[in-house]
């Protein structure tokens, strides 16, 4: 029976064979969502083992951060690029848990991101949310917390207000943009706990900087960031 329903998973996989969310090449045996050809040559940026990488100094003087990570490098037209348009327009949603677990195998490897006690993903407007069906930092969140071994907390920051889109504002417009958009339902809960705070991209860092200066309100809370892409 099983010889039987490997000959006919072949089978469909001839006919509809499974793509690489970043390349496009089929996929083989025991390779899932990302080929391993891309798995390898992704351009990572290895900003876990660099506490002063860019994009920890796009927050300097503006909110106190312990640490800040981004999994790749983003460039248009390139295999990031590709993934995320896969994962935030076209619903496959699993490649924002895979490049979770990956970020969290980097992650789990420096002290700093040991100690998190709650993820919180960057939420979305409940219009925006309910336009796209999921919030794809959320989905990245939970990639992570499986290897921190740690929770994601989805509902206690929150975003009440919409916004304009931030496409071709400049970083100052941007941050008047997300200027006290976001509201912390229950700061109790997060009295003295290190959170690691998450988005997909980060380009002026300015929803990560609304985000990060009302959680940084609460006594005693430690903030890290990471993302899974950084765009210059």
């Amino acid at each position: 029976m099983k010889l039987r329903e490997t000959y006919i998973a072949d089978f469909v996989s001839l006919l509809f064979p499974e793509l690489c969310a970043a390349c496009g090449d089929s996929l083989v045996a025991n390779e899932h969502l990302i080929c391993t050809s891309c798995r390898i040559t992704l351009p990572y940026t290895n900003f876990h083992l660099l506490p002063d990488n860019i994009v920890a100094q796009q927050f300097w003087g503006k909110i106190k951060l312990e640490g800040a990570f981004a999994l790749f490098y983003f460039a248009k037209g390139g295999k990031v690029q590709n993934l995320m348009h896969r994962f935030k327009y076209k619903g496959q949603k699993e490649i924002g848990n895979l490049l979770g677990e990956i970020a969290g195998a980097q992650l789990i490897k420096n002290d700093i991101y040991k100690n998190v006690d709650h993820i919180i993903p960057v939420p979305l407007h409940k219009k925006r949310l309910s336009q796209r069906g999921y919030n794809q930092s959320a989905c990245f969140a939970e990639g992570l917390a499986k290897q921190l071994n740690t929770t994601v907390m989805e509902h206690n920051l929150i975003r009440p207000a919409a916004t304009e889109t931030q496409t071709r504002k400049s970083r100052f417009d941007r941050y008047q943009n997300m200027k006290e958009v976001f509201y912390v339902l229950n700061p109790e809960e997060l009295k003295n706990k290190h959170i690691l705070l998450v988005d997909d991209v980060i380009t002026t860092g300015s929803t990560l900087e609304a985000c990060g200066a009302q959680l940084l309100r609460i006594e005693g809370l430690k903030l890290s960031i990471a993302t899974i892409a950084y765009a210059e």
